[in-house]
């Protein structure tokens, strides 16, 4: 039998669900939780994963059913940002004791922050795809996006196979057992901001969203053009994150092959948890938003990452129906950007991140590990919604 969630919060349309305990939501992130609580379409009770923290228009780590509605900030605007991670048959053994030429190929292989590949696109038959066809077939369908990202196609080609900033990063592990892991955090990278940004504008001029508690919360409703035109970009959107992580994945196969020619990959495992997906629960059809959330449907594997330095844990899904299937995309924010920055320095980068090899340097300081919640807490909060296959401990860390 399963175990009920932690603390049940009644909300005015619906409960509010916590994998965490009351008093570790920031008040800012509950009162947010309770305006989700008060749509009308909102099915059954909100589900809060226990990295749940504050974020633009719904939750981050909120999950939400609707009932012929979706709400675009409810996605967020780094549509399909999720997790790739591959297990090699590198061993902890093999590689060197200075992992700064491991870090610096991949640097290379792949653009960070704003960047972009130049000269020719870094897509290739085989990437997401069997064929070249595949990607011909993808990339048509950006002429039948909204005319808002006209303009943006070249960014959209180039772009695809580089990691962004922020909390995306891609890294090397080890697992208790010794075995090498490759792992990334990306998304959508600008097509997919721009697409989100639209979509949410277009749905807070909306008549029937006008009085609703935050106008960022503004829903599309079934059976209108404007959900048509939404769902339409953000599958799309949705394929670009995918393709874009398998590309950047195929990257830095090459980059670990010119150093371990003989190294092995096995298959990657693959999450988003910035999306919406038609699903089916408690007996009903309805729309799930995950933002910052991985399905951990029966037996679905699953990648909860913790901050640079601390671990991560590759997951199986238990099914729980009380969590509409899902669990937490990670160890979650405990303090804003601008708090960690005002807080810690390079210094205190540096010797939260011993041992790993990565940027030490005040441009990431608002990633230190000490603006994260304990990604071990966060896992042993969530028991009935994953069980943990892996646990990695991050060597080379590289960010944008």
């Amino acid at each position: 039998m399963w175990r009920m969630a932690i603390t049940t919060i009644p909300g005015q349309q619906a409960d509010i669900r916590l994998w965490t305990r009351e008093e570790d939501v920031e008040p800012i992130a509950m009162r947010q939780l309770h305006n989700i609580a008060a749509l009308p379409w909102v099915v059954k009770h909100v589900a809060v994963m226990p990295d749940v923290h504050y974020g633009k228009g719904a939750t981050v780590g909120s999950v939400i059913a609707m009932r012929d509605a979706v709400s675009p900030a409810a996605v967020g605007v780094d549509i399909g940002c999720g997790m790739s991670a591959v297990r090699t048959s590198l061993r902890a053994a093999d590689l060197p004791a200075d992992l700064r030429r491991l870090r610096s190929g991949i640097e290379k292989a792949v653009p960070v922050g704003f960047g972009m590949h130049k000269g020719d696109v870094a897509f290739r038959a085989g990437d997401a795809d069997n064929d070249k066809a595949g990607w011909d077939r993808f990339w048509a369908r950006f002429e039948d996006l909204t005319p808002a990202v006209r303009g943006q196609s070249e960014r959209a080609l180039m772009q695809m196979g580089s990691l962004g900033g922020g909390n995306h990063f891609i890294e090397v592990c080890i697992d208790e057992d010794g075995a090498v892991w490759l792992m990334l955090h990306s998304g959508s990278r600008g097509i997919g901001n721009v697409l989100a940004q639209h979509h949410m504008e277009v749905a807070r001029g909306l008549q029937h969203n006008q009085a609703l508690p935050d106008p960022d919360l503004a829903v599309f409703l079934a059976h209108t053009p404007q959900m048509k035109a939404y769902r339409h970009d953000l599958y799309w959107a949705q394929e670009y994150a995918r393709r874009n992580r398998a590309v950047m994945m195929r990257l830095v196969y090459d980059v670990v092959r010119k150093q371990f020619p003989r190294v092995k990959f096995d298959e990657a495992i693959s999450c988003h948890h910035n999306y919406v997906a038609e699903e089916t629960h408690f007996g009903e059809e309805v729309l799930v938003t995950r933002k910052g959330a991985i399905r951990a449907g029966h037996g679905d594997m699953g990648i909860i990452p913790g901050s640079m330095g601390t671990g991560s844990y590759i997951v199986r899904g238990l099914g729980n129906p009380e969590s509409f299937c899902s669990a937490s995309h990670g160890a979650g924010r405990r303090m804003s950007r601008n708090q960690a920055r005002k807080r810690f320095t390079a210094q205190d980068l540096a010797e939260q991140t011993a041992g790993v090899e990565c940027r030490k340097d005040s441009g990431v300081v608002d990633e230190i590990p000490g603006a994260y919640k304990n990604i071990n807490e966060v896992i042993a909060n969530q028991k009935d919604l994953v069980e943990v296959v892996a646990k990695l401990r991050q060597v080379v860390c590289v960010k944008g």
